[in-house]
């Protein structure tokens, strides 16, 4: 039994309690869950309070739907994204907090309707940030409202008088894909920010992943690019924290790098992550280096291709450019593991991601069939003046 509910607490299948009730609610009212009679009870216990094999359906259904690990379990990101879609426009003033910026399904549809409007050009990721406040106050000033970017009562009904202009296409992949076009595609000089392991990771599945991060780093910089790692190795950094330091430092790319795991062993195989929501926003370009990413490490190593999904991680939605998440294979199963030991496999690795990104900004130019693009190709092709 759950007694009350806290933030850091993990609900699943035979709980109840208090937070058990508040997950329901916030089911029923997005039409995942059917309302139990107020006085239908169990054991002595309320339905209503009661983590069901309903309530888990629920929950899978929810987490499938938000792009979040579908386990059926509430722990901390899922609970975070239930109190987000409880969060509808009108229900609550929004306005721009700098140290933690207000986060939920109104802040997208606010943002949806400002990009309709032309006056957001960011991603609609449901987080109040510093584009997001600029375009309030962009819309205010023209609406004839006092442009001080909080989206209270006036400004609602301001947004519900106007309709919807039309637009050609997402105004924030647009903008992605010219910085690409426009940057070249030499890769002296460009910026990439590399995360090599999640602050959970076990020392074995952190030496692996270092190894790879160093042997990428190694290589970005013979090609002339201007790499960093999101913490050193011996410091735990919260997602939100490698994102502050990807934006700070104004990185063109931020690669992270993971292994699976999962309490089957046979699960195996290597997949990319990129942002992408239920509200149909995602990153153009992060799709793209995603697919790259894919489809170079299963052509040069013999992981199983479990393929590029879209997902609404911290990690993915918080940092202002393109960010990918690889995972090269699991720890938890024996044939991945032993792969990833050999010291050729994880310079396979790094090489295939070095020349996914070189890929992206080729922009199909010069482009050869995947897997035969090698390393001595990439450093003759960076003397080339394009």
């Amino acid at each position: 039994m759950v007694k009350g509910w806290d933030y850091m607490a993990t609900l699943r299948r035979g709980d109840h309690g208090s937070g058990v009730a508040e997950i329901r609610e916030i089911l029923v009212r997005l039409g995942l869950l059917n309302t139990p009679a107020a006085s239908a009870t169990h054991a002595g216990v309320s339905i209503g309070d009661v983590f069901d094999a309903d309530c888990e359906a629920a929950v899978l259904a929810f987490q499938q739907e938000r792009g979040l690990m579908v386990d059926g379990i509430v722990g901390r990101a899922t609970y975070s994204a239930l109190r987000e879609a409880s969060y509808y426009l009108g229900k609550r003033m929004l306005t721009y907090m700098v140290a933690a910026p207000m986060t939920g399904d109104d802040v997208a549809t606010l943002q949806g309707r400002l990009q309709n409007l032309g006056f957001y050009h960011g991603l609609v990721d449901g987080v109040f940030g510093d584009v997001t406040h600029q375009a309030v106050c962009r819309y205010q000033s023209e609406s004839d409202l006092t442009p001080d970017g909080i989206c209270g009562p006036a400004t609602l009904r301001a947004l519900e008088r106007l309709g919807s202009r039309v637009t050609g296409g997402s105004p924030h992949a647009i903008r992605e894909e010219e910085h690409v076009r426009r940057s070249g595609p030499q890769l002296t000089g460009k910026r990439i920010l590399i995360d090599p392991f999640p602050g959970d990771a076990g020392e074995e599945e952190k030496s692996l992943l270092w190894d790879v991060a160093a042997r990428l780093e190694g290589r970005m910089a013979a090609a002339g690019m201007i790499t960093s790692l999101s913490h050193d190795r011996h410091t735990s950094r919260t997602d939100e924290e490698k994102a502050f330091t990807a934006n700070v430092i104004d990185a063109d790319l931020m690669i992270a790098l993971r292994l699976g795991n999962y309490p089957n062993p046979q699960a195996n195989g290597v997949a990319t992550f990129y942002f992408g929501n239920h509200h149909g926003s995602y990153s153009t370009i992060g799709r793209n280096l995603a697919g790259y990413i894919q489809r170079e490490v299963v052509a040069r190593t013999p992981l199983l291709d479990c393929r590029v999904h879209e997902r609404t991680w911290n990690l993915l939605r918080l940092t202002r450019m393109p960010t990918v998440v690889l995972e090269a294979g699991y720890f938890s199963n024996q044939h991945d593991r032993e792969l990833l030991m050999a010291p050729e496999s994880r310079d396979t690795i790094a090489e295939a991601v070095l020349v996914a990104v070189k890929r992206l900004y080729l922009q199909g130019r010069d482009d050869r069939p995947t897997g035969t693009y090698t390393f001595a190709d990439l450093l003759e092709a960076e003397q080339l003046n394009y």
